[in-house]
């Protein structure tokens, strides 16, 4: 999981059987995990949907709108993503692009509006986690990198992703020990879990990127204008 924010959060999957997904998802402004229960103008909203993108409701983590696009990513390789939010008066309309490598392009995948109170982009976070649940997989190590994150602020200036807490959750059946962060010897975030792992960060720990942001700069080919990106 990439790009997390408070109302939603967008990312790659590996689903049953090798299938592999790009995974955008908003939350309905409700309490609950039975999708069907949340009334109409409570649900998330789909303003726009991409091609070849399947659009559904979801439950059972709360509830809300979610998309998957068929996208086969593959280890090793750095895959970019990017979220806008839009304020419309008490609704934000957030939507999801995936960079397709192959075809040096951007896709939208989905456009979801839901009930915020006004809110931007808030809350930010990633996260990596492993539903396999077969016993066998606890002992593989499943490791992400994060590297290059910038945030576009509502006076339309950039902002690099140069610092970071290190948390887990709080279930109390899922392992604490194989977990770890920091930053990589590149100089980005990292997030490791399971097999031979071991924690070498406290957790609710700062981690910061030793890098200077006069190195690097903001990305200049979004598929937005830089000014309506939040």
């Amino acid at each position: 999981m990439v790009c997390g924010f408070s109302h939603g959060y967008f990312g790659i999957q590996e689903k049953g059987r090798g299938e592999k997904v790009g995974l955008f998802s908003v939350w309905d402004p409700s309490k609950g995990d039975d999708a069907k229960a949340v009334p109409a103008e409570k649900r998330v909203e789909v303003v726009k949907q991409g091609e070849g993108v399947e659009v559904k409701r979801f439950g059972g983590e709360g509830t809300g709108g979610q998309c998957f696009f068929p996208f086969d990513w593959q280890v090793g390789e750095t895959y970019r993503f990017l979220v806008t939010a839009e304020v419309e008066g008490e609704k934000t309309s957030f939507a999801g692009h995936i960079y397709l490598p192959e075809q040096k392009s951007w896709k939208h995948l989905v456009t979801f509006r839901t009930r915020t109170g006004g809110d931007e982009l808030k809350g930010l976070y990633s996260f990596i986690e492993d539903f396999r649940r077969d016993g066998k997989s606890a002992t593989e190590a499943r490791r992400a990198t994060f590297g290059n994150g910038w945030v576009l602020d509502s006076e339309g200036k950039w902002h690099a992703l140069d610092t970071a807490r290190f948390t887990a959750s709080n279930s109390t059946w899922e392992a604490k020990e194989t977990i770890d962060a920091g930053v990589t010897d590149g100089g980005n975030f990292f997030l490791q879990t399971g097999g031979d792992t071991k924690q070498g960060t406290e957790l609710n720990a700062t981690i910061k990127r030793p890098v200077k942001l006069s190195s690097i700069a903001p990305p200049k080919d979004l598929p937005v204008k830089w000014g309506s990106a939040r």
